[in-house]
């Protein structure tokens, strides 16, 4: 990492830049979890370094945590997770209907792979996207981004064969979204630091919503007024949420100069960032197992299709909830010690959500397991904001997404694979419940390697 101390003399405004003192990654990681605490614990030459570091941001002002523009840039990225995320999580829709007719005689399991492609190139893009953050670009990115995404919608609606659907929706939409969505998570660090939880669980709300509404609002549409109609009132519902997110999302800092490659994997010599981005891969490939299949199992136990199709709004609802209630906390405890318990939580329901068989079992899987994932999926990148300087934030998350989008396009196969050779759901559940918790174990290491134990805000 670059660092530059810059000491004014009182007698002079000549600015003198020495070279920066040693730097420990690890340390740095500490500090900037719980700098209150954890500064008296920490050696001299630690401390000069992280006042380095410190120093080339505040140069430029604290952070408003709070504002007009502030919150504005939030609510802003909150409407392009809607735009992107939201519009990827009511894929569910898309899969039946194209099972039931625009691609009848297709096998399910094929048709699933543009839902698949789609929901990884959210991820994929953020290794490259997160380093043109960091560059000083947002709003020629979100631009360009946004169209192809409106252009992509509009032609799906001509699509006819698969090879189309894979290319528009599956690939031109996934792209698209990513590259938005990568802008996005890096944005609020810029403007919060001590409400950045907030921040984050806020922006998070926005795919909730949309993952709630879009699903509804399809269904209802196709019925109404055929697919080609369907996906033109959604392309116009497209361009005015990406006019609102262009017009309000824009970052605070100036660019940070950067002479090295254009990707560096420089943060994964910070052993809490790697243990961390270990676990979040891990996480997905079983976080999103029991939203995705949680309406076909409750079809396979008798339960009515009407009713089944409304449990993933419900989930999403709920998520929402858990969204803003977690991030509420976060900022008060640390966002570890509230997604730790909270991710623990999902992982036993996994479990659990197999064996759901009545209508009311089926809710309260639904309820509960969409609060607490949405807990997990909301604080997503709030440690990585703590683990360095606001400046390369983009870098960090996007490396991150990058190993989710690995997960995350792994996942959902290998839950279909354990379903077609078993028939059912309970391994189904077994395999994902496991890989929930062994991630949990990794968010456990992450915080000892922060602070050296177990208790402490982090």
């Amino acid at each position: 990492m670059e660092h530059e101390t810059v000491q004014h003399s009182s007698a002079s405004s000549t600015r003198t830049v020495l070279p920066p003192p040693v730097d420990d990654i690890n340390e740095k990681a500490r500090k900037s979890f719980d700098e209150e605490k954890q500064e008296s614990k920490l050696a001299p030459d630690v401390a000069n370094a992280i006042a380095a570091a410190e120093g080339a941001e505040t140069q430029y002002g604290e952070h408003p945590d709070g504002g007009l523009k502030a919150w504005s840039v939030v609510i802003g990225c909150a409407i392009g997770a809607c735009a992107t995320f939201g519009l990827v999580n009511g894929w569910g829709v898309f899969q039946a209907y194209y099972t039931e007719n625009l691609l009848k005689g297709t096998s399910p399991s094929t048709i699933a792979w543009i839902g698949s492609v789609q929901y990884a190139l959210i991820f994929i893009p953020g290794l490259v996207v997160g380093r043109i953050f960091d560059m000083g670009y947002t709003k020629i990115p979100l631009s360009a981004a946004g169209a192809v995404l409106v252009l992509a919608t509009f032609l799906t609606a001509q699509c006819t064969v698969y090879w189309h659907f894979l290319l528009c929706q599956g690939i031109a939409m996934g792209l698209s979204a990513g590259t938005i969505f990568g802008i996005l998570m890096g944005c609020p660090a810029h403007w919060f630091k001590h409400r950045l939880g907030m921040a984050l669980g806020i922006m998070a709300l926005g795919s909730s919503c949309g993952g709630t509404i879009f699903p509804i609002i399809i269904r209802n549409l196709i019925n109404a007024v055929g697919f080609q109609w369907t996906m033109r009132i959604i392309g116009f519902l497209e361009v005015v949420l990406v006019l609102a997110m262009v017009a309000t999302v824009e970052r605070r800092l100036p660019p940070r100069r950067h002479t090295g490659p254009f990707i560096s994997f420089e943060p994964f010599k910070s052993t809490p960032f790697t243990l961390y981005s270990i676990s979040s891969f891990i996480c997905f490939l079983g976080i999103y197992t029991c939203l995705t299949y949680l309406e076909v199992s409750a079809v396979s136990e008798g339960i009515s299709d009407d009713f089944a199709f409304y449990l993933l709004a419900i989930a999403n609802g709920c998520s929402a909830i858990g969204r803003v209630v977690g991030g509420y906390f976060a900022d008060r405890t640390g966002p570890l010690n509230i997604m730790t318990p909270a991710t623990i939580l999902a992982g036993v329901l996994t479990y659990i959500w197999p064996f759901a068989t009545s209508v009311g079992g089926n809710i309260g899987i639904a309820i509960v397991y969409g609060a607490s994932s949405g807990v997990y999926v909301s604080l997503l990148a709030a440690p990585i904001v703590r683990m360095g300087k606001t400046h390369d934030v983009g870098v960090r998350v996007g490396m991150s997404m990058t190993l989710i989008a690995i997960g995350a396009v792994a996942g959902p196969p290998i839950s279909g694979a354990i379903n077609d050779a078993t028939g059912g759901f309970k391994f189904v559940g077994v395999y994902a419940g496991s890989a929930v918790m062994l991630a949990c174990a990794f968010m456990v290491l992450t915080r000892i390697s922060i602070l050296g134990g177990l208790w402490g805000k982090v």
